[in-house]
């Protein structure tokens, strides 16, 4: 870009511009729109603007009826799920608790429709997206929305957008950090303006700030990529936002630690990521690393092992075999952090471990897709954070045993698979954890098939609230079963079975209107 945004817009024509970028994308950064001095205009999505549109001006207790109907006269989940997420997106813009919750739900929740009966599918998706409705309405509908048009024809005073991004979110100039942005997607597409929001996006451990990119650039492939910029600039808004909060420096520290352990390993000058393999026990070891170390030692661990050529996914296994011991190994929410639907013991909700496992599979799946540069520091940053969440809210997790104890399996007696997942459902529906986990263990030990087992506790994800994360933690341990090497794999579906157990009894709002809609049995 040249010094001025009205200096770059003279070089170009915007006719060229919005050919090459399509109508919906010149559009949505505000390419020939709006004039200069003029009020932004809200957002247009094109084909999916009346059922976006919808899903901000409907009630709550009317939504999931309209949408009903549609499935039954063939609107495709996609296109609801499409639809919701530039709803919420346009919305909230990443700055709402609840709401970018809801948006880190909904492609969770498209995934999880694809494995349920076809009469159940659309479950989840209504779950979510009533949920998305409630809060729309609470926020103030369409009078409300927080992302506009970017006008790059304006000029104005403070940073020129050919500023780093880093910068200028550094500087908390919002103006120009979204100018700024608006110009990496229009230059270089998703890819490159992805690439270039994650050095900021690691710079500070934050289960949100991490996860919300990750969440949006899954929902490309079913958003469409002319809808990038709408999804990915809510977390340029939220590091913003982080700027004027007063976080605690160890959360902070990677700001400072990943650029110097990058140099210090000379990670820099390498021009591709390590393809050696790691073995079984080397990878147990790095986990066992990660959840004893400080969070500085775990990161340099981190660097070490990309230095030596190990792959990254090796290292990124290892990272998420830990945090899954934060919920395998965690005594529960102690009573000074009771809240409503999160009782003395339980786990589920914003608990260390989920927070951490949801984190650590975001930083895994997002050093799949980046820039060598992005991997490493993606990788040492995740390092970095799952020895954080281990120290930062209390407890003593390296003295503390993983559930199940032997005692616990033990006393399951069953074998048979049926069997096995009676006692499964009994121990969820007993709110029983320690029980849960043993009867899963044990079916996974005897060699049952995971599919009969999944599906229990996909039934109670989809019913259940989970206070905000049943759909993303049941998403994450699904993704890390397929990707985790077969030694370890079935840690994840035993903590996910522990968590089933302690977000059950808290049905979600509008999962039994849906059931009624869709004519099917409640779980």
């Amino acid at each position: 870009m040249a010094g001025s945004r009205r200096e770059f817009l003279s070089n170009v024509s915007l006719g060229v511009m919005t050919a090459t970028l399509g109508s919906s994308l010149a559009s949505e950064l505000g390419l020939g729109i709006a004039a200069a001095g003029e009020t932004p205009e809200a957002l247009n999505f094109g084909r999916l603007e009346p059922l976006a549109a919808l899903m901000q001006e409907t009630a709550p207790d009317r939504l999931l009826s309209v949408l009903a109907d549609r499935i039954r006269t063939g609107t495709e989940l996609k296109e609801l799920v499409a639809a919701g997420a530039l709803a919420n997106a346009r919305t909230f813009g990443g700055e709402d608790y609840i709401g970018f919750h809801t948006l880190m739900a909904i492609s969770p929740s498209y995934h999880m429709s694809k494995e349920m009966p076809a009469d159940r599918r659309a479950l989840p998706v209504l779950k979510v997206l009533y949920r998305n409705a409630n809060r729309i309405q609470e926020h103030g509908g369409r009078k409300s929305e927080v992302l506009k048009e970017i006008d790059l024809r304006s000029s104005g005073p403070g940073t020129p957008p050919t500023a780093p991004l880093g910068d200028l979110i550094h500087a908390r100039n919002v103006a120009d950090a979204e100018l700024a942005f608006a110009a990496m997607v229009r230059r270089g597409g998703a890819e490159q303006a992805f690439n270039e929001l994650l050095p900021t996006v690691q710079e500070m451990c934050d289960v949100h700030r991490v996860v919300l990119p990750y969440r949006a650039w899954d929902l490309l492939d079913v958003v469409g990529r002319e809808h990038a910029h709408t999804l990915l600039r809510q977390s340029v808004r939220y590091c913003l936002k982080a700027e004027t909060w007063n976080t605690p420096s160890p959360q902070r520290e990677p700001r400072t630690l990943v650029p110097r352990l990058l140099s210090d390993h000379r990670l820099l000058d390498r021009p591709a990521v390590g393809t050696r393999n790691a073995e079984d026990a080397w990878v147990d070891e790095l986990c066992k690393t990660f959840l004893s170390a400080s969070p500085t030692d775990a990161a340099a661990a981190a660097a070490a092992a990309l230095a030596s050529g190990y792959a990254p996914d090796a290292i990124g296994e290892a990272i998420s075999l830990a945090a899954n011991q934060l919920v395998l190994r965690d005594s529960g929410r102690p009573a000074r952090e009771e809240s409503i639907g999160k009782p003395i013991g339980s786990v589920h909700g914003d608990s260390i471990g989920v927070h951490a496992s949801d984190t650590a599979n975001a930083w895994r799946n997002m050093a799949r897709v980046t820039t060598t540069r992005n991997t490493f520091a993606t990788l040492i940053t995740g390092a970095y954070q799952v020895a954080l969440d281990r120290i930062q809210r209390g407890g003593d997790f390296t003295n503390w045993a993983p559930l199940p104890l032997q005692g616990h399996v033990d006393r399951v007696t069953e074998k048979d698979a049926p069997g096995l997942l009676r006692e499964l459902e009994a121990a969820i529906r007993g709110n029983l954890q320690a029980r849960a986990c043993a009867v899963a263990h044990k079916y996974g030990m005897l060699g049952h098939p995971v599919r009969p087992l999944m599906d229990v506790l996909l039934r109670f994800a989809c019913s259940e609230d989970g206070s905000l994360h049943a759909e993303k933690y049941y998403r994450t341990v699904s993704d890390e079963y397929a990707t985790t090497r077969p030694a370890f794999r079935w840690r994840h579906i035993v903590g996910l079975a522990r968590v089933t157990a302690s977000e059950y009894g808290r049905p979600a709002p509008g999962y039994a209107e849906a059931c009624r809609l869709l004519n099917v049995r409640d779980a």
